[in-house]
């Protein structure tokens, strides 16, 4: 039977290849209409013929009957499916052209994953391979070092038996193509593999616009098939294309706290500020040699720029280079042709986290001034950070100093502009990628300001690597060489310490966004004077949840200004009801009941969601 089936399938492929695919479509041009035939090659390039209307009506009945065959031969490959097992033979193993790995090869590459900790996400692919979703294929994607391949490595782990047996592993390269790949599915196919993992798809040429291959041929009739590769924005593209509603996507950019403390073992909020992002840690150090370990991804300022380059900037270039043969570049072609598409990547990424670092050093720092810093410092508990150095200090000069050397510090100009649509673009692609969030803002001013959400960067390492190297840059200008290098080092300290506050805050709210359920709303609150660091507002009950962030251990009553506050309060319940909880957020022991305010640890709270 199964073989008849398979000649059935073959015969249906036959009349389906001798019918013309794509579609017909009309035209009007100068009052006259126009009939198109539109479709893609193998190679995934478009093509077009003009029509009389006669041939228009024809073509379009044959796509109408490829159409109807199409249908026909997914049934049959679903019917295929459920005698599968009679095809398998363990003991031969099939030729491939791919770089592929089966049985005991196989066996030995995932072995390096065991007792590994696993991503959140393991248990939904499991899902997928195990569980009774048909018809499309498994994609995991997301940038460098964020896991893919260990997932992989893991799943493979898991499979038992047969199923393991059953189980290819595809490492797509450069000089693959899609014809390449699909002869290997077909010969996996015929000796009855079911899962098929095909690892880096994204490096071959013309993955994007023939992926539909995977889900409509393989998928449909029954194999189980996982893509995984680094080019993120390749995989979105696609999955709003050629994989449209055909696709499981499993995106892995987006490392938690509390993820990222159970597979690191971190349990400081303020080492995943330092190094949150990727499954690499690292160390810290501008001029330390003993430090230069190439495997953190954000280090130091060079590192994450490398980082940049190769896991966000070439994953922008390499996805719109093979869409569409480059057609999808819109207003980043002149960029990419000039050779600066890199550059301005690089450079949209890096204003985005000087602007904040700049805010902070405006709106937090400067505006609680260094006499502040200077008593806090004085008075420290801390004998190794007490100190009266800033005493000394000319205040004022500081921050006008400050404020010159933020006015004047531009980076070097690009050969080809960057234009507000292309800088809007790069951020639309950041997006994508799942690189960048906003942090929505209310207001209960009558004359609102402008409300535009700040930009939080999912990689925390990223965004305070690059403020701390513009802190430490900011130290070295001319206008500072009267200080000592203790002063110098009180002040970075100063700054850095409110930067990593404003990215606690950040990381709550990111954190708290993505968790809430649709008839939740969490947003940032602002008054006359003052605002709530974070609202969560319930939609359904029309009653809400106020909190104050602080970047502290210890609990202060100063800090419960906000919250206690009737008018704020008041103003709070007329627009998003009734007032349910008033939380501190701090890097102390949770529990603390201050007037009618609870103190949770933050840690705690984020590896509560």
């Amino acid at each position: 039977m199964v073989s008849d089936m398979d000649r059935k399938a073959q015969e249906l492929q036959r009349q389906i290849d001798g019918l013309p695919k794509g579609g017909v479509t009309k035209k009007k041009i100068n009052n006259k209409y126009y009939h198109y035939h539109q479709w893609k090659d193998s190679d995934g390039k478009r093509h077009y013929d003009i029509l009389t209307e006669t041939e228009a009506d024809s073509m379009k009945e044959e796509i109408e009957r490829r159409k109807e065959l199409e249908k026909r031969l997914k049934a049959y490959l679903a019917e295929l499916k459920k005698h599968e097992p009679l095809l398998f033979r363990p003991e031969q193993e099939p030729e491939l052209n791919a770089n592929a790995l089966l049985g005991e090869s196989l066996s030995r590459m995932v072995s390096v994953a065991e007792g590994f900790e696993k991503r959140d996400c393991f248990e939904t692919i499991r899902r997928y391979l195990f569980g009774d979703i048909e018809d499309r294929v498994c994609i995991i994607y997301g940038l460098r070092r964020t896991g893919k391949t260990t997932l992989i490595r893991q799943l493979i782990l898991d499979m038992e038996g047969e199923d393991f047996l059953r189980t290819a592993y595809i490492k797509a390269t450069q000089a693959d193509t899609m014809a390449d790949i699909n002869k290997d599915l077909k010969t996996l196919r015929r000796y009855g593999y079911k899962y098929v993992f095909i690892d880096e798809v994204t490096l071959v040429s013309d993955f994007i616009d023939s992926a539909s291959l995977f889900s409509d041929v393989y998928a449909a009739g029954g194999m189980k098939i996982v893509l995984s590769g680094t080019d993120s924005l390749g995989f979105y593209l696609t999955s709003n294309e050629e994989l449209y509603d055909r696709a499981l996507m499993v995106h892995t950019t987006f490392i938690p706290f509390r993820e990222h403390a159970r597979l690191l073992g971190v349990v400081s909020v303020d080492e995943y500020i330092r190094y949150g992002g990727t499954l690499k840690a690292g160390e810290l150090g501008f001029e330390k040699e003993e430090v230069n370990d190439e495997g953190a991804s954000f280090r130091d300022d060079e590192t994450a720029r490398r980082y940049i380059d190769t896991a966000i900037c070439k994953n922008i270039q390499h996805s719109l280079a093979l869409y569409q043969e480059g057609g999808h570049f819109r207003h980043l072609k002149k960029l990419y042709e000039a050779d600066e598409l890199t550059s301005a990547i690089n450079r949209i990424i890096q204003d985005m986290n000087h602007e904040f670092t700049k805010e902070v050093i405006l709106k937090r720092f400067i505006s609680r001034d260094l006499r502040s810093a200077a008593q806090m410092l004085r008075s420290s508990p801390d004998e190794e950070k007490r100190t009266d150095a800033l005493d000394e200090l000319d205040v004022s000069d500081v921050i006008a100093r400050l404020k010159k050397i933020l006015g004047i510090l531009e980076k070097e100009k690009l050969k080809e502009p960057v234009s507000q649509s292309a800088a809007d673009e790069i951020r639309e692609y950041l997006k994508d990628l799942d690189l960048i969030d906003f942090a929505d803002i209310e207001s209960t001013m009558e004359a609102e300001e402008d409300l535009a959400g700040r930009v939080i960067f999912t990689q925390p390492g990223m965004r305070y690597c690059q403020a701390q190297a513009l802190v430490y840059s900011l130290m070295r200008f001319a206008e500072f060489k009267q200080l000592s290098e203790r002063e110098k080092l009180l002040i970075e300290r100063r700054i850095l310490e409110d930067v990593r506050g404003i990215m606690l805050e950040d990381i709550v709210f990111l954190e708290t966004k993505k968790v809430l359920p649709r008839t939740k709303r969490v947003f940032k609150l602002l008054f006359d004077v003052g605002e709530f660091d974070m609202v969560i507002y319930d939609t359904r009950t029309d009653t809400c949840e106020v909190y104050e962030i602080k970047h502290s251990a210890k609990a202060d009553a100063r800090q419960l200004k906000h919250l206690i506050s009737k008018e704020h309060c008041d103003s709070t319940e007329k627009r998003f009801g009734k007032i349910t909880g008033r939380y501190v957020l701090y890097n102390g022991d949770t529990g603390l009941v201050l007037e009618g305010c609870e103190y949770i640890n933050v840690a705690d709270y984020l590896r509560g969601l």
